[in-house]
């Protein structure tokens, strides 16, 4: 049968889509993969055909929505501004939804799966009457607070398919842990967090654990911060964490390791596979990004979590609510270094909380029951026989 799978989000809702897609296409279905323009090429490296369906980017829609706001997650559900977060997703939906329908005439899917934002994949499935199956593809995803808004937004059209407020999903797959689903979510299908990242030739030292020494790695977000900006201090939190007995490894672009490297010690600075390296990590400090912490809860990594962005970007409530749920179950922290403690460079309050963590086997003991519930969960290739079904 034909699968289509209609992705809208960042890179990561795209790599987070491909185990599926994937497992359906060795299953011997066809599958493609439908992508809004700024992302065709992050579609396309995973591997899979490539259909682009919309050409402006999710922040355009998100501006009109919400002007001078842009694309935010604020605190608290039902919070008007996150009415206009579902308003933004659902303008995307319908902007992208004729072009899907062109591509429906000469490619009719048996089946349409639509990431926990692509309206449009609700909307195609309502006009070509397909069952629709909708995928959260990670934690934090505030289905409850985005909905309302994309239903005010999208009614007319709906009513005018024959269907009364949004489209149920025929089959509703979540792959966040079941420990950190929030309760008022609607029942869903659990699926397994199958990590999936961009590629390069392995060194021996991405998969092998340092002997006599913990490892820490440090990715993404904040990092900019401490590289860019001499007050958060990249090569103090190294020595620090020296000082623990931890190697560091410090997620960089080649810039910074030209610029920064000989600061840094013995740390390794470049392209890190979190996919491969996280299994050899005692702990992980990042920015809160969902696919990091995923792949990190999978592989039963502690977590620091520092949800702070550069000045000139607004607050991330994603991270700030993935952030929450990682140390409301204990299996982390989460770290305002210059909020909680603005008379210390942040350097030094990061490398505390890294020993904290380090030294306490509860946040360890606690991240290893989330990575065993991972493991429990059906795989991939255990949902497909559920999308034949469907049909």
């Amino acid at each position: 049968m034909k699968i289509l799978f209609i992705t809208t989000g960042s890179q990561a809702t795209y790599y987070a889509a491909a185990p599926l897609a994937t497992a359906a296409r060795n299953a011997g279905h066809q599958v493609m993969l439908a992508a809004h323009e700024p992302w065709v090429e992050t579609a396309e490296a995973i591997g899979l055909p490539t259909f682009c369906f919309t050409v402006d980017p999710i922040r355009h829609f998100m501006r009109i929505s919400n002007p001078g706001k842009g694309l935010r997650f604020p605190r608290e559900l039902g919070d008007e501004e996150m009415i206009g977060q579902g308003r933004g997703f659902a303008k995307m939906g319908l902007a992208g939804v004729e072009s899907l329908l062109e591509l429906a005439k000469d490619w009719t899917p048996d089946v349409v799966v639509g990431s926990s934002q692509s309206y449009a994949a609700m909307l195609l499935a309502a006009h070509l009457k397909v069952p629709y199956v909708r995928h959260v593809e990670y934690l934090g995803i505030p289905l409850t607070g985005i909905d309302p808004g994309a239903e005010l937004e999208l009614r007319p059209v709906m009513e005018r398919l024959g269907v009364d407020g949004l489209l149920k999903p025929d089959l509703l797959l979540d792959s966040t842990p079941p420990s950190l689903r929030p309760a008022h979510d609607p029942a869903a299908q659990p699926m397994r967090w199958i990590p999936s990242n961009p590629q390069r030739r392995l060194e021996r030292w991405m998969y092998t654990r340092p002997e006599g020494r913990k490892r820490v790695v440090i990715t993404s977000g904040f990092r900019s911060l401490m590289f860019r900006d001499p007050g958060w201090s990249m090569p103090l939190l190294v020595k620090e964490l020296d000082k623990l007995g931890a190697e560091a490894l410090i997620a960089a672009n080649p810039g910074a390791v030209e610029r920064f490297g000989a600061e840094l010690g013995d740390a390794r600075v470049g392209w890190i596979p979190i996919d491969v390296t996280a299994a050899t990590c005692d702990l992980a400090v990042h920015h809160g990004g969902a696919t990091t912490a995923t792949t990190l809860m999978a592989n039963g990594v502690p977590q620091l979590v520092i949800p702070e962005n550069p000045p000139e970007f607004p607050p991330n409530y994603h991270r700030e609510a993935i952030a929450k749920a990682i140390t409301d179950f204990g299996a982390g922290k989460t770290l305002w270094p210059q909020a909680q403690e603005p008379d210390k460079a942040p350097g030094e309050v990061i490398a505390a909380a890294c020993r904290e963590l380090l030294e306490n086997p509860g946040y360890t003991e606690r991240t290893q029951f989330l990575a065993k519930e991972i493991s429990t969960l059906p795989t991939p290739a255990e949902i497909v026989p559920k999308l034949e079904a469907l049909v």
